[in-house]
């Protein structure tokens, strides 16, 4: 039988206080987030991450001191697993993290002693980034040919508007929307908020703005209410330089001025961490509660959601029919031609 390794990426987090300013450092010196050259870069990034690791613990100290990314990813790779076996694929599946442990180098090792026949690049970043998917995808072809891996290789570029992705986000706030009636809230707005850029990478090429507005178009027509409204907005914004907007703070601000209960969905990640866990549940809840919004309601991401499962499996099957270049779950490149970051080389573009 046919043996897959199928490798799941995120951006990791740090695993104890001590674990949080080399976590940083790792974070500001990826060429992707600061784009200048060595040695500015490497001595940026040792000023940056000492002078955020007293914040950025404080943030984590609210959380149980550590990121739970890991554990959930770990989740993760067995409910998949679990589902591609019961599909008849012989598969393993491994977790390789951009930032901390486990990396892709260590990765890479363990994929190789495994000799599968195949191997599947899944990142899990629904929406594609140069500074994220693109920046694990290459890390792992730096290691892997370093170590001499070269079974044949599938990469899932992107899933914006994949089915069983948005089912799962959909049943997610159809959940948080009977809590909110059951509170009295008839008619909530709802905010689709996803990590910010700065513009410059998004006037640039990146795709990922394109690709969050393709996913609150598919929750949107999935869940059919069009008497609710919902807005896009970014949050995590750091530094002096612009980003895409509007702010989910902002949001929450013209929420409140308007007397508008809030359900808010966190629309790029798939996993809970610091920036839902603290940043959406605990400053943003204290911010609505201060600016009066009468009732916020925060939606759970997919994490295991099974939807959501079965379609990362989908997506692993759609992978191994594909030679030669990344894909998306439409086998096609999804992204507009102006989208140079894109990875997927066309020809049948769409303006989604």
């Amino acid at each position: 039988m046919t043996r897959v390794a199928v490798v799941l990426f995120n951006l990791g987090g740090p695993d104890c206080p001590e674990a949080v300013k080399p976590f940083l450092f790792n974070l500001f010196n990826d060429p992707a987030i600061i784009s200048v050259p060595n040695p500015f870069r490497f001595l940026l990034a040792k000023l940056i991450s000492g002078r955020r690791a007293p914040i950025a613990r404080e943030i984590y100290a609210k959380i149980g001191g550590k990121s739970p990314l890991l554990e959930q990813t770990e989740d993760q790779a067995k409910a998949l697993t679990a589902v591609l076996v019961s599909r008849g694929l012989s598969v393993q599946t491994h977790i390789a993290m951009r930032y901390w442990t486990p990396f892709a180098a260590e990765t890479v090792a363990a994929v190789k002693a495994t000799s599968p026949d195949h191997i599947v690049l899944l990142p899990l970043y629904p929406q594609y980034s140069r500074t994220t998917s693109g920046s694990s995808l290459k890390q792992w072809r730096e290691e892997a040919a370093k170590a001499g891996l070269s079974a044949k290789t599938h990469v899932v570029c992107c899933y914006p508007t994949e089915p069983g992705f948005v089912a799962a986000v959909a049943a997610l706030i159809t959940e948080a929307l009977e809590r909110v009636k059951a509170a009295g809230q008839e008619t909530p707005r709802i905010l689709f908020s996803a990590h910010g850029l700065p513009k410059k990478i998004v006037d640039g090429g990146d795709p990922y703005q394109q690709h969050v507005e393709a996913t609150v178009a598919a929750v949107a027509a999935q869940l059919d209410r069009p008497d609710l409204e919902h807005q896009i907005c970014y949050q995590s914004r750091v530094g002096p330089m612009e980003w895409i907007g509007p702010s989910t703070d902002a949001e929450i601000e013209r929420a409140g001025a308007e007397g508008k209960a809030l359900v808010v969905v966190p629309i790029a990640f798939v996993s809970e961490h610091s920036e839902t866990l603290v940043e959406l549940d605990l400053e943003y809840g204290e911010l609505a509660k201060h600016k009066g919004v009468p009732h916020y309601e925060r939606v759970p991401t997919v994490q295991t959601q099974p939807h959501f499962i079965d379609g990362l499996a989908t997506l692993v099957e759609g992978a191994l029919t594909v030679e030669g270049r990344p894909c998306s779950h439409r086998d096609g490149r999804l992204c507009s031609q102006d989208r140079t970051d894109c990875p997927h080389p066309g020809p049948n573009a769409s303006s989604q």
